[in-house]
């Protein structure tokens, strides 16, 4: 088993692997900016090192620091968490070369599944359903880029190959918007992400955002710990997920996991990882895959009882899955809400002095959260602050545990979403379930405009 690990991250999700860690003997060390000096995650690791400056670019970008930071506490592992150098390639290569474990894939298959066209054609390969789209980089030649659209259907998408996050991405209607949009995508994700290279797909009309969570280790072992629903967004960002998708069969379920799994098996993968689809009239389509743990996990944690961070850290160990497919038995619901220090309906960032901090509890109320009174967030990094998470027998139980958890989250001195939470969780069109990735949007519209008429 690892010794030390250190967290290469910042925030709730480095309390998360610290506490995965402690439970099982294993010594922590954590890195921090400047700026997050008095963060909980530094407090409570059994070492700390400061790598930089407050800017990213400078601390949790800054791989020479991390490396020299881990060779210098004696670490024999690095946790990455999700955001910064979580899904670089890079980093993961050099961590393996100085002699440490990386916990998570191998840095080639991080990079095959980075790339969206390299990775939709190891999908196809191993019979995962992709969304029907141009078979890899679009050509210079306009011909070529108008039949292809043709054979697809309007309306079509161009996406960035190497693109993240929502970006590098434009959606087109008709025949004659079409190389138009294709030259300003390429020239965006030339200047964004150093990949010019572009791709095409059909444009789905009403689409929910459903992602499964798999395992695997080095022994050719792997399997789904069934899916999340994660439709609730706004500017492709994720506000609310919840395990299991509503309406999603348990036949469709297996399907699909069985699916993922196969291909884990195929691209050797290794660690805890996401295939993420779109879902529209009972099909799947795949859009990418997350090669790190997830923002989201707990939810899936709640429902299937496995602690995903601690398998991560038992396959980087070198260890065989605790599980096989048959032990996995999902049990009722959970919901998480992103807590974001931000306005809750124009999404401004609000960092500063959290004055007062009550955070909720209660059976099957779960925070992963690494604020407390008298600290401050700072202005330099995403603005989530926490997740409240709740789990209940039914969904209909857990949405009136969210409620009285969302009702008990007090929080000063700062603006935080919880009013968007408390009031989507009063929304009859979120309670009914199976709402598209456009709803949040389409809701936050017609908000602004009922407050705009009644002024």
């Amino acid at each position: 088993m690892l010794k030390k690990v250190l967290i290469a991250n910042r925030g709730e999700i480095a309390l998360r692997v610290l506490r995965a860690c402690r439970e099982m003997g294993i010594a922590t060390v954590a890195v921090h900016s400047e700026a997050d000096r008095d963060s909980l995650h530094v407090k409570l690791a059994d070492e700390s090192v400061c790598i930089g400056p407050a800017p990213s670019s400078q601390s949790y970008l800054n791989i020479p620091a991390i490396i020299a930071a881990a060779e210098v506490t004696g670490a024999d592992a690095v946790h990455p968490g999700y955001g910064f150098l979580a899904e670089n390639a890079s980093f993961a290569e050099q961590v393996e070369q100085s002699g440490f474990v990386f916990i998570g894939p191998r840095a080639d298959t991080i990079r095959l599944m980075g790339d969206k066209v390299s990775a939709k054609h190891a999908m196809l390969e191993a019979g995962v359903p992709c969304v029907p789209g141009s078979d890899g980089a679009l050509p210079d030649d306009p011909e070529a880029i108008l039949k292809t659209a043709e054979k697809v259907g309007y309306p079509v998408i161009i996406k960035a190959s190497g693109g993240g996050g929502g970006r590098g991405m434009r959606v087109v209607e008709k025949k004659e918007d079409l190389i138009k949009s294709v030259e300003m995508t390429k020239a965006e994700a030339g200047a964004a992400f150093g990949n010019p290279m572009v791709y095409m797909e059909r444009y789905l009309q009403r689409p929910r955002h459903v992602e499964i969570q798999v395992l695997a280790d080095e022994h050719g072992n792997a399997i789904y710990l069934g899916e999340r629903d994660c439709s609730m967004q706004r500017r492709h960002q994720k506000v609310i997920e919840e395990a299991p998708a509503p309406g999603i069969t348990a036949k469709e379920r297996e399907k699909i996991g069985k699916a993922c799994v196969e291909a884990c098996k195929r691209i050797g993968y290794r660690g805890a990882g996401t295939f993420e689809f779109l879902y529209e009239d009972g099909e799947f389509f795949f859009i990418e895959m997350n090669t790190r743990v997830q923002v989201e996990h707990p939810v899936t944690e709640l429902i299937s009882g496995v602690d995903i961070v601690q398998e991560q850290l038992r396959v980087a160990a070198g260890e065989k899955l605790q599980y096989k497919q048959k032990d996995i038995v999902l049990e009722g619901h959970a919901f998480e809400c992103r807590i974001n220090a931000e306005d809750p309906y124009n999404f401004i960032p609000s960092p500063g002095l959290i004055e007062s901090c009550h955070l909720p509890g209660g059976f099957g109320i779960r925070v992963d959260s690494h604020i407390y009174q008298g600290y401050r967030i700072p202005p330099n990094y995403d603005s989530l602050i926490g997740k409240i998470c709740v789990h209940g027998k039914t969904r209909e139980q857990a949405m009136a545990k969210m409620r009285v958890a969302l009702a008990e989250l007090a929080v000063t001195g700062i603006k935080t979403n919880t009013p968007l939470h408390r009031d989507l969780f009063a929304d009859p069109g979120f309670c009914e379930g199976g709402m598209s990735i456009h709803y949040l949007e389409h809701w936050l519209e017609a908000r602004k405009e009922r407050l705009a008429k009644e002024k």
